[in-house]
């Protein structure tokens, strides 16, 4: 009879990322700063000649299960997919790593097909670096936002510089939230640490303020005088 009290080795909290083009490399050499336990996997010998030494990494085509297996894949609690260039590639490693049961597969996609066909075969995250950075781009060139992140659908948080109708007010004498629907959640003045803001807190001209709220709310707000 079997051992039914014998589990399944625990999954290390290490990273595999697989794939070292522009978004991969970025996200091997951020984690290995950060001090995370990161192995980059990448089967272009150019690449590989680029990154050794400064990166644990190996060589190995990761469209092969086998590959996969022997560089012990299947000891990592997460992965990266950052195979952009073919499709076919990307859609074999991530089934792959699907296989091999990996508990959090994270997966670049260049086109709204290829994230749907990701998703479909296993993918946990879905993420489209080219798309994102193009309509966060437009945001920051067609208004007076400083930095732009979306956060779920459409609530966005922004960085910018206050209107006129905030400057040398507080945040209750201005009432940005009532009359514009938007939220200060806090103020950076130069030579200042960031402050999260309360009611009295008093804005600068020359502060930047960070806001949240929904998309279209927000771009009416940052487009004021």
């Amino acid at each position: 009879m079997a051992d039914r009290t014998k589990k399944e080795p625990e999954r290390d909290a290490g990273v595999l990322v697989i794939g070292l083009g522009r978004f991969g490399s970025a996200i091997a050499v951020t984690l290995d700063r950060l001090g995370q336990d990161v192995l980059a996997v990448e089967h272009d010998e150019t690449k590989v000649a680029q990154y050794s030494g400064r990166l644990p990494l190996v060589q190995a085509d990761a469209t092969n299960p086998e590959a996969l297996e022997q560089l012990g894949a299947r000891d990592f609690g997460m992965a990266v997919v950052g195979i952009g260039s073919s499709l076919e590639a990307s859609v074999l490693v991530t089934a792959n790593l699907v296989d091999l049961g990996t508990p959090q597969i994270w997966a670049k996609a260049v086109t709204a097909e290829h994230g749907r066909i990701l998703q479909r075969i296993g993918a946990h995250h879905v993420v489209y670096p080219e798309s994102d950075a193009g309509a966060r781009v437009a945001h920051l060139v067609s208004g007076k936002m400083l930095d732009y992140i979306q956060v779920e659908d459409d609530f966005v948080i922004v960085k910018m510089r206050p209107p006129m109708e905030m400057q040398g007010f507080t945040l209750a004498q201005s009432d940005v939230r009532r009359r514009y629907g938007v939220t200060v959640i806090g103020v950076k003045s130069s030579g200042r640490e960031f402050v999260y803001a309360t009611p009295e807190t008093r804005v600068a001209a020359s502060d930047f303020i960070v806001v949240s709220g929904h998309e279209d709310v927000l771009e009416r707000f940052s487009s004021r005088p």
